[in-house]
């Protein structure tokens, strides 16, 4: 996961770091660790 790029995060496997990236808008994101941490359905 990299920080400070406005309005997504994109995440890669750190095994892999000249894998591919995933990009996923912040909103999204952030309702996802939301689940993880809270243990709440979306």
């Amino acid at each position: 996961m990299a920080d400070g790029i406005p309005g997504v995060v994109p995440v890669r496997d750190s095994k892999r770091p000249d894998g591919p990236v995933l990009v996923f808008p912040a909103s999204a994101w952030t309702a996802f660790v939301d689940e993880l941490t809270t243990g709440h359905s979306l």
